[in-house]
């Protein structure tokens, strides 16, 4: 059969949440809320264009919340058994009056214009909800049980996907009975919550089989590998950036052991060792592409500030700009993703016209291949956060966008794994690769401001803990990998969302305390106070946890 003429397009999607149990039990409810809107939106967008190719990349340390979302719902509705997430355990049963103010704080976050505007009974119910928590906790205790139930039910119904909301007879027949909801509607709901959480591992299993979906990676945990390896590694891009006063301690091992567990995870639940790693936050240095390779991986993704930080003078690039290229000395490749175009999905089509966004960005890319002589464009991304900021979830965007591409006469979609397999010819090199990631090419997103320095100090004195216990119990050793997450330096001393900020920290500290636990020592003092942040509500981001790469 002839080689398909038409130029590639790559896109990966990235999926990650960190671990927000602490010791069992979620202190935020996002892997759980993010289960029933765009994990399984994602899939329903590529099982309705069956021609669409796409890599999505999953952290283990989602997946691992994921199945245990899934074994609760079922557990809940066969056995009557309680889940620990609070949201899912308020359909099996009205919550304790001790649970009350917690839930409703939790049942007001929403995306305004796309969630309170969008439905009429939801937004009646958070302005009686919220008034009755600035009002204190007696005006909590005095709401009537069926509005609580009513908000509870709600706010499941808004964060339910699109082709879910769309589709299915049990969320319509939910969002036309509109108030006043029964034990029978609650059960009828955590019925398709059950469903949802159940059907996620085992569509994308599905997809990755058939060779629609190429199934990637994350180091479990989500750690910046760089900087589990050498601190220093910063300083590439940001000479001079004040560091912490101690290495990271046995940092090599560390990352080689997230990689490791990662692939055992994904072993266990798709049945493949995945070709491929996109490393936390695009993050990558000389080393921690060796030791990628190592684990056995072919190819990794990055960004394009990385790709140019790594080819300084125009004159050593290719002449075609190729957004692949093979590490000189190392049989690993790296696909580099157009950052901006990267970015004009995750932050500026979502004010547009669903057709007229999908029209430019395909004659971007259409535009792009020409001057690269049809070379493969890149585009990633996360695939979660920025879809309750588009209309209807985004659901005529993407799917709009796989339609154009797979119909298109000069343009297709393809995998990176497919697309080394079609090109085994010899790629550009890279002599070697400077340290950064998608953040402006640099690492400062994680180390370098006071607060963050003084969140891995705590970090480094709790790993020497770990380093000094003989022999760490599993428990010990997976909340070692927890506290080592990439999620904990990304909050502190930024512009992000006070509220936000102020879990983040406290999350991060009960993941120590419950660390020195599992080495059965006290947790220091210090952990008891919320470290210093530069961000204010003022500066807050009106994107939340996201921000553009450039």
């Amino acid at each position: 059969m002839p080689a398909d003429p038409r130029a590639p397009v790559a896109i990966l999607w990235h999926m990650h949440q960190p671990e927000y149990r602490v010791e069992g039990i979620p202190a935020l409810p996002w892997a759980y809320l993010h289960g029933l809107r765009a994990y399984t939106d994602m899939a329903s967008h590529l099982e309705a264009v069956p021609e669409a190719r796409a890599v999505v990349n999953f952290s283990p340390v989602l997946l691992d919340q994921l199945l245990e979302l899934a074994q609760q719902a079922q557990a809940a509705l066969a056995h009557g058994t309680p889940p620990s997430e609070p949201l899912m355990a308020a359909l099996l049963a009205p919550p304790p009056r001790a649970m009350r103010v917690h839930l409703l704080e939790i049942c007001l976050h929403g995306h305004q214009r796309n969630a309170k505007y969008r439905y009429e009974e939801y937004y009646r119910l958070a302005v009686e909800v919220s008034a009755a928590l600035d009002a204190g906790e007696a005006a909590v205790s005095s709401l009537p049980e069926q509005s609580i139930t009513d908000m509870v039910i709600w706010y499941h119904l808004i964060w339910l996907g699109e082709s879910v909301r769309r589709t299915d007879s049990r969320a319509i027949a939910l969002m036309v009975h509109r108030r006043n909801f029964s034990t029978e509607h609650r059960v009828s709901l955590l019925t398709l919550v059950a469903d949802l959480l159940s059907g996620i591992v085992p569509r994308y299993r599905a997809l990755g089989d058939s060779g629609q979906v190429e199934l990637s990676m994350s180091p479990y945990f989500h750690p910046i590998l760089p900087l589990l390896v050498d601190f220093e590694s910063a300083r590439e891009a940001a000479p001079g950036v004040p560091l912490p006063a101690s290495s990271y301690p046995g940092g090599r091992d560390r990352a080689l052991w997230h990689l490791r567990k990662g692939q055992e995870l994904f072993w266990e639940v798709f049945g493949i060792r995945p070709r491929g790693c996109w490393p936390s936050e695009a993050a990558v240095s000389q080393d921690t592409a060796a030791l990628l390779q190592s684990a056995g991986f072919t190819w990794f993704a990055s960004s394009q500030s990385v790709q140019r930080a790594s080819t300084p003078k125009a004159a050593d690039r290719d002449a075609t700009d190729s957004c692949v290229c093979r590490l000189q000395g190392i049989p690993l490749v790296g696909f580099f993703r157009d950052d901006g175009l990267s970015d004009n999905i995750g932050f500026t089509y979502k004010d547009w016209e669903p057709q007229h966004a999908v029209a430019d960005l395909v004659d971007h890319l259409d535009s792009l291949s020409k001057r690269r002589n049809g070379q493969v464009v890149v585009l990633a991304l996360d695939g979660e956060n920025p879809w309750e900021y588009y209309a209807d979830n985004g659901i005529d965007f993407v799917r709009g966008l796989y339609l154009a591409l797979t119909t298109h006469p000069r343009l297709r979609m393809t995998t990176f794994a497919n697309h080394l397999d079609e090109n085994p010819a010899a790629l550009p090199e890279l002599p070697s690769l400077s340290a950064g990631s998608w953040v402006y090419g640099q690492l400062l997103t994680w180390i370098g401001s006071s607060s963050k320095n003084h969140a891995w100090d705590l970090l480094i004195e709790a790993k020497r803990c770990f380093d000094a216990s003989t022999h760490p119990s599993p428990s010990a050793q997976r909340a070692m990998g927890v506290c080592e997450g990439s999620d904990w330096f990304w909050w502190p001393g930024m512009p992000h969302p006070g509220a936000a900020v102020a879990e983040f920290d406290h999350l991060f500290r009960a993941h120590l305390k419950a660390l020195y636990r599992a080495l059965g020592t006290e947790p220091p003092e210090a952990l008891n106070h919320p470290l210093q942040f530069a961000a204010s509500n003022a500066e807050a981001s009106p994107l939340g946890a996201m921000l553009p790469s450039c």
